[in-house]
């Protein structure tokens, strides 16, 4: 049993933590500004925006990609997706998609036009490409963890890990540049390109890495004790990851610093808008959209 003494010193500490947690919260985000967008979907993912500030997002089970606009409409962007789950706008106004379907990435043009851009690794299929950034040269980071789709024809991984690759532009082989971990998911890199930030849902850690050379990675080194579906970053160095509950804000340190309440939780997050200011929120069968003091990074 803690002592009277040690109770009181971690009350204080649990105490400051809070109102620092709050008084971000307030520069940051007024929760009762949240908005919801659009419902009625099976289960969306994969939310990032294009240059014009346009946001796009996947549902899944339905195998659509939709597009939210400028001027508040939501329209169909691509049916027969390959069942696309994370995504990534290349400079060309390509996105990028993670086609977990059979294993693939894809690069999907302004008109709905599809090329594969990988298959295989190592001649073996991969587990299910689920979130994607791309580097400043048009290299493709993506995290291959498994998950089981209903919708699958295959039962078991041809891949017996899942781990985090990495794609070259003009090329068509993947180089596996971070194993060892239970099933990253949620992936995003700094803006400088010097750190790549990837989630490990399974055992509930965000890790950063430094970047190299040529996407290899260097020691992962501990972030965050949560793990996510999706992330982001803002241009304050802050670190948006989602989960149970709605999104939570991390500074570059790992500090907590705040909390979006979202009904049913939240997959996926990212900015969007004329001044990349707004915080778009895949939740589930739901999106969502808050006004956020800080801007997105690509």
């Amino acid at each position: 049993m803690l002592s009277r003494l040690t109770r009181l010193n971690y009350l204080f500490a649990f105490l400051l933590t809070t109102v620092a947690a709050q008084a971000q919260e307030s520069t940051l985000f007024v929760q009762d500004q949240l908005k919801l967008v659009g419902s009625d979907y099976s289960f969306t993912e994969g939310c990032s925006k294009d240059k014009a500030g346009n946001v796009f997002f996947t549902d899944q089970p339905n195998d659509k990609i939709w597009k939210y606009d400028l001027d508040g409409k939501l329209s169909v962007f691509l049916d027969k997706t390959g069942r696309s789950n994370g995504t990534f706008f290349d400079k060309k106004g390509n996105l990028i998609t993670c086609a977990d379907e059979k294993g693939e990435l894809w690069s999907v043009n302004k008109k709905g036009k599809v090329k594969v851009l990988l298959n295989n690794f190592g001649g073996k299929q991969l587990n299910g490409p689920n979130d994607v950034w791309m580097d400043a040269k048009g290299g493709i980071y993506f995290t291959d963890p498994y998950y089981q789709r209903p919708y699958w024809t295959r039962k078991s991984k041809d891949i017996p890990t899942e781990d985090v690759y990495y794609l070259a532009k003009g090329t068509k082989t993947a180089l596996m540049i971070a194993n060892g971990l239970k099933q990253p998911n949620g992936i995003v890199g700094s803006p400088d390109g010097k750190f790549l930030f990837v989630s490990d849902i399974a055992s509930g850690k965000t890790y950063k890495y430094p970047i190299i050379k040529n996407g290899v990675l260097g020691e992962k080194q501990l972030l965050i004790n949560r793990g996510s579906d999706g992330m982001t970053l803002d241009d304050k160095g802050n670190v948006y990851l989602t989960g149970n509950g709605g999104v939570y804000i991390f500074d570059a340190s790992g500090n907590a610093i705040g909390a979006i309440k979202v009904p049913k939780g939240a997959s996926n997050v990212c900015f969007y808008g004329k001044n990349n200011d707004i915080l778009f929120i895949t939740a589930h069968n739901s999106v969502y959209s808050i006004p956020v003091n800080a801007k997105g990074v690509e």
